[in-house]
């Protein structure tokens, strides 16, 4: 049976906009970052899109994306396997400390996880997931890294190839058919409409 996966990012959190390393460690969504999962939800009703199943890392920047994009309207699982990259001791730190790409072994020296085990640790959880969920239209909010990370794991399947870094509220969307993840679709969303309030 085919299902089609909306894998998305969350919106711009507090650290995003600060560039601090953000990935076990959590951090609430911006006004913009609110501002992007609302054009996301936007985005899947314009297209009729209803999801039969949703769910969300646990960190709290994925569940309230997660949450207005379905207008909270939708009942969801909290799943610890779709949390973004351990950073380690890095957690928190400017982003100016990251090492060049890729950061294959880096961040296991500090405390964190391989890029292997990231790809293994998202590939298996969101393998499960789609096994077990119910209907053919299926949403999961994770992170950046995780999510490219899991895209990578299935390159050689892909029917369009991602171009750009993945923004916040990004979507890949992908169709599972067979046990193989075939990626149909990236996309972006515009934010030219938004107004700063606080400025």
């Amino acid at each position: 049976m085919k299902k089609t996966l909306y894998l998305m990012r969350h919106g711009q959190t507090l650290f995003n906009k600060r560039h601090l390393i953000q990935g076990w460690c959590d951090s609430p969504l911006t006004d913009f970052g609110i501002y992007q999962a609302k054009v996301a939800a936007q985005y899947f009703k314009e297209h009729g899109i209803i999801f039969d199943s949703a769910f969300s890392s646990t960190s709290e920047r994925a569940c309230d994306t997660l949450e207005i994009v379905t207008d909270g309207k939708t009942p969801y699982k909290r799943i610890k396997g779709l949390k973004e990259w351990n950073f380690g001791i890095f957690e928190g730190e400017s982003e100016d400390l990251n090492p060049s790409i890729p950061y294959n072994d880096f961040f296991v020296y500090y405390g964190g996880e391989s890029q292997l085990e990231l790809q293994e640790r998202i590939n298996n959880t969101i393998c499960s997931l789609m096994k077990e969920a119910k209907g053919n239209s299926i949403l999961i909010v994770s992170h950046g890294a995780a999510i490219r990370n899991f895209a990578r794991v299935w390159e050689k399947y892909e029917q369009t190839t991602i171009q750009n870094r993945m923004t916040n509220c990004c979507i890949l969307k992908f169709t599972y058919s067979n046990d193989i993840f075939y990626l149909e679709e990236v996309i972006h969303h515009d934010f030219s409409n938004w107004k700063d309030d606080t400025h």
